[in-house]
């Protein structure tokens, strides 16, 4: 009985994660850096560490497409190796520090001007955060993330971001990034903890006309396209059609097929080597039988 017990706890230890969406206390949650990219154009991102972001040294875990949504939108997560624990607050501690090189200058200013942001997501619900800011002809870097968790039961039902620290971009400049975790208790039930991201006043949905547009006249196009090549292809056979509807049905028996309707030959056409076909195909039924007899013979 005391085995059993050991048993069920440990089942219940080893089923409680981001799949199943429970979690107990202490346990890891796991944070994912999903995308980063221009906000005024949604389609094109890069990967999060495409930015010099630092990147933790804890080990990293990988991620596998649950689904093919995912893989179609071309999600691919990354571990951020933030030490994040289920209902346990964590105080502004240091990630690690990142010396602003050239190269790393270049792409932080090109990404604050062009106003990039970036998706995560914890327990799968998104989280976006913006890069920095620009202030005149001075550029500014959001150094700290602040995680506000709301959790009912053993489940998480909200999460929000705050990017708190502005830092100026100087080059040859060390910045450190840091972040922080509060853990609430939320009356938000899980299967609504959705709802609020089909609120419309929480995006604003843009119609992308010339998307629209495009599609449909790549539609037209593949359809024309198509419809092209089947008449040019059919041609001939339309219009020997037409003569053979002149001719008597004596010519018609007589006259030799072509075009499409050669198909049909091919369908009752004998397989070259017909005994040696027959023959294996009998000796793979005989076996198969056999088999069957031997083991219904062993359950008796």
């Amino acid at each position: 009985m005391k085995f059993l017990y050991v048993f069920f706890i440990f089942l219940a230890v080893i089923n409680a994660d981001e799949h199943t969406h429970t979690y107990n206390d202490g346990e890891q949650v796991v944070l994912w850096m999903n995308t980063v990219g221009p906000y005024h154009n949604r389609q094109e991102t890069y990967a999060y560490y495409s930015l010099p972001f630092c990147v933790s040294n804890k080990v990293s875990i990988g991620h596998y497409h649950e689904t093919l949504s995912e893989a179609l939108q071309g999600v691919e997560l990354e571990f951020s190796g933030l030490d994040i624990k289920f209902k346990g607050n964590a105080l502004p501690q240091e990630i690690c520090p990142v010396t602003v090189n050239d190269q790393a200058y270049k792409a932080f200013v090109y990404a604050v001007k062009n106003h990039y942001w970036y998706q995560m997501y914890i327990d799968d619900l998104p989280i976006w955060g913006i890069v920095g800011e620009v202030d005149g002809d001075n550029y500014y870097i959001w150094t700290h993330k602040k995680f506000d968790i709301g959790y009912n039961g053993n489940r998480i039902v909200e999460v929000n971001l705050t990017a708190e620290n502005k830092e100026p971009l100087t080059p040859d400049a060390i910045i450190t990034f840091t972040y922080e975790v509060n853990w609430k208790k939320s009356n938000i039930k899980f299967e609504d903890r959705f709802d609020k991201y089909l609120d419309p006043n929480f995006f604003q949905h843009r119609i992308h006309w010339f998307s629209i547009f495009n599609s449909f006249m790549m539609v037209i196009f593949l359809v024309g396209l198509v419809s092209m090549i089947l008449m040019r292809t059919l041609r001939k056979d339309y219009a020997r059609y037409s003569k053979d509807d002149d001719l008597d049905d004596l010519e018609k028996d007589l006259g030799d097929e072509y075009g499409w309707k050669q198909v049909h030959g091919d369908v009752f056409r004998p397989v070259p080597h017909l005994a040696l076909f027959s023959a294996l195909i009998g000796a793979v039924k005989v076996f198969h039988t056999t088999q069957g007899l031997s083991g219904k013979g062993l359950k008796d």
